[in-house]
């Protein structure tokens, strides 16, 4: 179907005002033709318009790309998903000796190495920094047994992309640009802030109702390979037309091969909460499932911006959004239901809601205390709910300034589920109790495995 940049635009600026985002941009993608639109300011100090060419830091989807650029390492033989990091990086290691000694890249991919994965450390800005930040990973500590579970993990993605610099021979940056942005017809976006500033660049912003400018622009430059690219909502597509068309950029260069898009498509870990981002995790992609289909995509959150990137195979559609504070994942989810509902006849999967009888549960037995790095989880037992109180920790939370995060409740959907909805959000997210083989329990939320603690 011909999509109409006009009532796109529209219903990007009635969402977005409704859900207090400064500014976003949107971008929809059928088959070969593209769409664009763009609302609001890059910054509510300057008010200086958001344009469809403006910079946004798109976090985390940068996790694809990095994955991308790993299987390109293998496409060439000069990597096995399979042996042990250390066989390329001798001197790599954890806290864990015996996880230092046997995890795999594949185990980074698809987040189930169980290292503690939230550690942002600033090791400054020079070509060394990835490199300085890997060796500062020998203290992390397990959140979870190697291959036990799923846990989202930042650390692991900056250890691949020191494996990409060793086996290239060059800086990360470098390679993504020379690797990626290049073939794909990709001129301005960037991972550092000394080439955003040439551009249109978002600023990040706290608080919906009355949004002020975050106190740090960027993550430091160690963590680029998690998720520190700047780019507009349309040259995130470029990147999701090349995963649609095998492989294969639009100037007919090939930048991955067939067998190596199909492997990054593969489950490779069912994630414990398939509520919230998807059933199962890939090769750096999030798997879903809606309405019978199978879907693809990744989200990003960094520091007052996010992004969020869906794409359907089977219809030969994308959409990207990517904004700069306010309810933005509010806007996620209204805009993507009309958006794969009109121009792709998918349902988006219905959110988790709690149910309007409860289901009668010993509530106690899920109160507790549950740590990992950079957050601490307490959860208490009321009469038909839980209350949660989350403290962020580390560096992060540090430059924030802002640790304590205002509490929340928690509904009883069914055993070991349970919907929370965080303040100021209309969406529900939820929290899942589990336990591992060992008898070890963890509550899921996030992405993240979070371990109980005595």
């Amino acid at each position: 179907m011909t999509l109409d940049q006009e009532h796109w635009a529209g219903r990007l600026a009635a969402l977005a005002e409704k859900h207090g985002v400064p500014g976003a941009n949107l971008a929809i993608m059928s088959g070969d033709e593209v769409v664009c639109a763009s609302y609001g300011v890059l910054n509510v100090r300057t008010g200086v318009e958001t344009t469809t060419d403006s910079l946004f830091q798109i976090g985390s989807i940068t996790k694809v790309w990095t994955a991308t650029l790993i299987m390109q390492l293998v496409d060439e033989g000069l990597l096995d998903l399979d042996q042990p990091i250390i066989t390329y990086l001798p001197e790599f290691k954890v806290a864990d000796e015996s996880v230092s000694k046997q995890v795999t890249a594949r185990h980074l991919l698809s987040h189930t190495s169980g290292i503690d994965g939230d550690f942002f450390l600033d090791t400054g800005r020079g070509d060394d920094c990835i490199e300085k930040y890997v060796a500062a990973c020998a203290d992390l500590k397990q959140t979870h047994p190697l291959g036990a579970t799923m846990s989202y993990c930042n650390s692991g993605f900056s250890i691949l992309g020191r494996l990409v610099e060793v086996l290239r021979g060059q800086p990360f940056d470098q390679v993504l640009r020379e690797r990626l942005f290049v073939p794909l017809g990709i001129t301005s976006a960037c991972t550092i802030a000394d080439h955003a500033i040439l551009h249109r660049a978002a600023v990040g912003h706290v608080g919906a109702d009355e949004p002020q400018v975050v106190p740090v622009w960027a993550l430091p430059r160690s963590t680029v390979p998690a998720g520190a690219i700047n780019a507009a909502a349309a040259d995130v597509l470029k990147f999701a037309k090349l995963h649609l068309d095998g492989g294969v950029a639009a100037d007919g260069t090939r930048v991955l091969s067939v067998e190596s898009v199909r492997a990054m498509l593969e489950p490779q870990v069912e994630v414990p909460d398939p509520y919230v981002l998807g059933t199962h995790w890939g090769l750096g992609w999030i798997l879903m499932e809606w309405d019978g289909h199978r879907l693809c995509g990744h989200d990003g959150g960094t520091l007052g911006q996010g992004a969020m990137l869906r794409i359907c195979p089977d219809a030969g559609v994308a959409a990207c959004l990517t904004g700069n504070g306010g309810r933005l994942r509010d806007l996620y989810f209204d805009l993507f239901k009309e958006i794969f509902g009109e121009v792709a006849d998918v349902q988006m999967q219905p959110q988790l809601e709690p149910p309007a009888t409860p289901p009668q549960l010993d509530l106690h037995r899920y109160a507790g205390r549950f740590v990992r790095e950079g957050l601490e989880l307490s959860i208490e037992a009321k009469e038909d709910r839980l209350a949660v109180t989350t403290i962020a920790t580390g560096t992060l939370a540090a430059a924030m300034q802002g640790q304590q995060q205002p509490p929340f409740e928690a509904f009883p959907v069914k055993e070991d589920v349970f919907a929370i909805q965080r303040p100021g959000n209309e969406s529900w997210e939820a929290l899942v109790f589990y336990r591992l083989e060992d008898g070890t329990e963890y509550v899921h939320t996030g992405g993240r495995a979070n371990p109980r603690v005595a």
